[in-house]
This record gives structure tokens, C-alpha cells and sequence, in this order.
């Protein structure tokens, strides 16, 4: 795979969560800026947040850069705006044959403490029997090697399933995919990491952003973060496949954190003490550094926070401040 000139990219994400009633206080973890490392550099990085409150930087378990945000006053709205500037990591190096080590090598080079989470079942990712007739029914089994067998299941995802956005939701189960075969890039994920841990396979969730150009197979739709999955594979490392555009993680891939599935890499969450509801609305933007920045509508989302009721009260003067 030969890979392209270096790049840049310029990465714009603003996520605007409106509350029906106004809120007495907000807090959230937000996994925004990128990360860095096998090859990918963060350039520069910038987060902005409305009401004005200062992030507090800290690191998780799964070594994502994090900011923590608390908001003691009332407020009807919490604006983020990230900026970054990424070099991206190269297109991955493979053999012509992919994957030359086998399953015994997997076996051997697997440590059973180090990948322990990426092993076994965690919030989204589980074996189940939906999952288990979707694999036979669509012939998924392991075949001459981890990467070819991931790669070809990947291709049967691909395949199976519709892109429809809005069809999921941030807490959609497994099963909800498997069922109506409609989803978007993390229920796919889903399923290709819960192959991926049943063939004994280390395998972990990706969120980030794609920079769109118009190859063969791009479902994802501007204005959106992505997912994808990362498998462990002797003599390889950690290797990226996107199955919701049916394609190894490249140079377009831009890495923003990674855990067991989307509930450790997701790109908000939280909790917000109101009465009312909340809604989400999203606008990304990835462009190379010599490319016009294209105008983007946002896009409604499910809003990840859960909600802490509270009585409505009268404003206070020294809550506004």
C-alpha cells in the first residue's frame, strides 16, 4: 500500500447541548483532543467551552487526553468547540500475503493480563446468540491468518448491514444491529470487535474523525466523528480496520481515543441537573490545511449525559455570575 504525501489536517468538532429547562449545573468528561501516538502528532489543540469554565486536563485508564468540565451555575446551553492540527499517522505497511504469522503465533505473542480488557465481554461488545446465527448465516469463520480473517469479516459487515443514521442510538445494544441490520460506524465496530474476542483476538474501539475523499466505499457522512476497530496481530502491532467503510485505517483515519468499545472512547459524557430534557447537536469538520473549510449544518445527535431531575427553581443573581 503506497502511502501519500504528508498531510495535515485541521479538525473542527462543536458540540452544542440544549436543555428544555435551564440547568443548575453541568459536569463532563470529554475525550476531544487526538491522540498521540503510533505516528500520529498533534500539532497544535485548542478547546473552548461556554459558560466560560476552565477544562481540567487529566489522563483515563486507557491513556486517552481527557478534559474534565464543571459548571456550578445555571445555564440553557454547554457549547464545545475543539480545534486541533494533526499529522497523520502513514498508511500501514502490510505484506502482499496479509498477515504472515498465523493462529498459533497469536497465541503465543496474546498476553492473557496486558489485554484482559480487550479479551473479554465489556458494556456493548458480548457474544450472544443474535450474534452468533449472524456469523454462520454469513459463513464468518476464522481462515489462514488473524488479519485476512478480520479483513474478510470486516467485507461481510460491509455487506450485510445498511448505513442509516439515526437508526442506533449512543446506547444501543448489539443485538439492535443484528436484528434490523441497520446502524451506523460504532454498531459495526461493535460487532467486528465481538468476532474479533471470540476468535481469541485482542480487539479494541477506535472514535476519531475520517478526512472524506471520495474513495470507493466511504459511507461515513461529512460532518460526523467515526469508530473503527483495532485488532492485535503478531508481528504487526495494533492494526486499524474500518468496517463501516470497508477499509484498513489509513492516513485518513485520525485517532481521537480508544477503550474496550464506545462507552470508553466516546467523545462526551456526563450528567446535567435539570428538570427537562437535553439535545445534541454536532458539527465536524476535517480538511486538509490547504483546503477551503467547507460549510457544515449540524447534525442532530443522541446527547450522551444522563440527567439528575430537579425542581425548577427562580433564578438566583449570584447563579448567573
Amino acid at each position: 500500500m503506497k502511502s501519500p504525501e504528508p498531510c495535515q489536517y485541521r479538525i473542527e468538532h462543536r458540540c452544542s447541548f440544549h436543555y428544555e429547562t435551564v440547568a443548575h449545573g453541568s459536569v463532563m468528561l470529554l475525550r476531544l483532543h487526538p491522540r498521540e501516538d503510533a505516528g500520529q502528532q498533534v500539532l497544535d489543540f485548542d478547546l473552548q467551552v461556554e459558560p466560560l469554565t476552565i477544562p481540567v486536563p487529566c489522563t483515563d485508564a486507557f491513556g486517552n487526553r481527557c478534559h474534565l468540565i464543571n459548571i456550578h451555575r445555571m445555564h440553557h446551553q454547554t457549547v464545545l468547540h475543539a480545534r486541533a492540527r494533526v499529522a497523520p499517522a502513514p498508511d500501514p505497511q502490510w505484506p502482499d500475503d496479509p498477515g504472515t504469522a498465523g493462529w498459533q503465533a497469536l497465541a503465543e505473542s496474546t498476553d492473557r493480563v496486558r489485554h484482559w480488557e480487550f479479551l473479554n465481554s465489556s458494556r456493548f461488545v458480548y457474544t450472544c446468540k443474535p450474534l452468533e446465527a449472524f456469523i454462520a448465516a454469513q459463513g464468518i469463520e476464522p481462515g489462514d491468518t488473524p488479519l485476512s480473517s478480520l479483513l474478510q469479516a470486516a467485507s461481510k459487515l460491509y455487506e450485510a448491514f445498511s448505513y442509516t443514521p439515526g437508526s442506533t442510538h449512543v446506547d444501543s445494544t448489539i443485538e439492535h444491529i443484528l436484528e434490523t441490520r441497520h446502524g451506523v460506524c460504532q454498531d459495526y465496530t461493535h460487532v467486528l470487535i465481538a468476532i474479533g474476542r471470540s476468535w481469541g483476538i485482542p480487539s479494541r474501539y477506535v472514535s476519531g474523525y475520517l478526512h472524506l475523499e471520495g474513495t470507493a466505499n466511504e459511507q461515513t457522512p461529512a460532518g460526523a466523528s467515526h469508530a473503527w476497530a483495532e485488532f492485535w496481530i503478531p508481528e504487526l502491532g495494533w492494526v486499524g480496520i474500518d468496517p463501516t467503510n470497508n477499509t484498513p485505517a489509513d492516513h485518513r483515519h485520525v485517532r481521537m481515543a480508544i477503550g474496550r468499545d464506545y462507552a470508553d472512547a466516546a467523545p462526551t459524557q456526563g450528567t446535567y441537573f435539570s428538570g427537562g430534557h437535553s439535545r445534541l447537536e454536532v458539527c465536524v469538520t476535517v480538511t486538509n490545511t490547504d483546503e477551503p473549510v467547507p460549510k457544515t449544518r449540524p447534525r442532530a445527535e443522541p446527547a450522551n449525559l444522563s440527567r439528575v431531575l430537579t425542581a425548577s427553581r427562580p433564578p438566583q443573581a449570584s447563579l448567573e455570575q
